[in-house]
């Protein structure tokens, strides 16, 4: 399945994800993740870096990532779920993250949100841009 390849090829799927400075690989289907520091008003955020572990199963379909603790000051698990359908595939991704942002006390009520925005729509860019690699496979 093609669709299930590309999603689990990390360094393929992840040349989709919009803001990463760079992908380095760790061995043994690891990978720490850089981000392009974010700017959110007047600050600029220090740089998201956190790594996780990948493993896959075709048989079930399934990409799925754990973090790997004591790298970066985020931490991001999840998967993708693909499946076959009459007319092509069906793809579903849960995941969830932390990150540890190092801002004035006072700020944190007010940034926390954006933060989460921006992410939000990371992850929805992604989306769009695999969904336009699929459309030409």
């Amino acid at each position: 399945m093609v669709v299930f390849s590309l999603l689990a090829d990390v360094p393929r799927s992840a040349a989709h994800f919009p803001g990463v400075d760079r992908l380095v690989d760790l061995g043994g289907n690891a990978y720490r993740w850089e981000m392009e520091k974010i700017g959110i008003g007047g600050y600029t955020l220090q740089q998201t870096i956190y790594a996780c572990q990948y493993l896959d199963d075709a048989s079930a379909g399934r990409v799925f990532w754990t973090p790997i603790e004591g790298v970066g000051n985020a931490g991001v698990e999840g998967e993708w779920i693909v499946a076959p359908k009459e007319e092509g595939t069906t793809v579903r991704l849960n995941t969830r993250g932390r990150l540890t942002v190092d801002f004035p006390s006072f700020l944190q009520f007010v940034l926390s949100p954006l933060v989460q925005m921006e992410f939000t729509g990371m992850v929805d860019r992604y989306i769009e841009n695999l969904g336009k690699t699929f459309s030409i496979l």
